[in-house]
């Protein structure tokens, strides 16, 4: 399971998607032998939860629980593999030769799992995500692919993405490279773009036409002022430092307030263009989980 933002934002707050969509079978088969070799080690008779960080080609082990989670539910209706049921056999002294599990499972469709956020039930609270955990909750969906799984996933948790209108974007130093890349997606798309200085300069040098807008510290007419009055249909808003993080909370909180999609990581962002981009080539498919899964028989037992 491939967490979309990158590592810092907790894993609870972390969309997830099953299949990975990035990571090359090199490093996936890396993750698998690194992941049997620490089971092993530690004697887990059960389930385990590893969390792994990859950066320059290398693995790093954030932490590791001897111990089931509460992905383990999505994983097993993304897989179709009852792992909390076959644990349990385990654990009461059935071998895995005797249980027949899959030895591996990969399914041909992209299940997502999205975090609900309580934001909007708590006036004040920030919406940016980080170490800290905030979610109350998660939702599921299946696609053919990664854009409109992403897609549905945000639907079902309350925060649907607009396919036209208008977006904001505020970015910080590190950010402004590959939110110019992002912003030529939204401009292709049809979106008009207003960003704060910095941002906006970053998007102009390389032609994507940007209305520059005043940050709150600049003084009105600002961008708040913008989202407030129903102008803006779309935010991204990566703070960094002090200054940043007084601007960032209030441009995130008149959006919670106005009901406007906000996202405070750039993966994330990428992501939901990708969902906007899909969404507007629309291909209905519905589909039960035992269509995807058969008759939901693992290691003969009735499911």
């Amino acid at each position: 399971m491939q967490h979309v933002e990158e590592a810092g934002v907790h894993s609870g707050d972390s969309s997830c998607v099953i299949p990975s969509v990035s990571l090359g079978e090199g490093t996936l088969e890396q993750v698998r032998k690194q992941t049997a070799q620490l089971a092993e080690s530690l004697g887990v008779v059960g389930l385990l939860n590893v969390q792994f960080a990859y950066q320059s080609y290398e693995l790093y082990v954030l932490e590791v629980n001897p111990r089931a989670s509460r992905t383990v539910p999505f994983v097993s209706k993304a897989t179709g593999v009852q792992l909390a049921k076959l644990a349990t056999r385990v654990i009461l002294g059935a071998t895995l030769k005797e249980l027949h599990p899959p030895h591996r499972r990969v399914p041909e469709h992209v299940s997502v799992k999205e975090a609900v956020m309580p934001f909007n039930r708590f006036p004040g609270t920030d919406s940016r995500l980080g170490p800290e955990m905030k979610s109350t909750g998660e939702v599921m969906a299946i696609a053919d692919n990664f854009p409109a799984a992403f897609g549905k996933a945000q639907v079902a948790a309350g925060q649907p993405l607009p396919l036209e209108g208008t977006a904001f974007l505020s970015v910080c130093d590190s950010d402004k490279s590959a939110a110019t890349i992002l912003g030529q997606r939204l401009h292709s798309l049809g979106f008009t773009i207003y960003a704060t200085g910095g941002t906006a300069r970053a998007l102009q040098s390389l032609a994507v036409p940007a209305t520059k807008v005043n940050k709150v510290l600049e003084g009105e007419p600002h961008v708040v002022n913008l989202i407030e009055s129903g102008q803006i249909d779309f935010v991204v808003n990566t703070p960094f430092g002090r200054g940043a993080r007084s601007d960032g909370y209030e441009i995130r909180s008149a959006a919670l307030n106005r009901g406007v999609p906000c996202i405070t990581t750039l993966a994330g962002a990428s992501a939901a263009v990708s969902a906007i981009e899909a969404a507007r080539r629309p291909r209905i498919t519905v589909h039960c989980l035992q269509d995807l899964h058969g008759s939901g028989r693992i290691g003969g037992d009735d499911g």
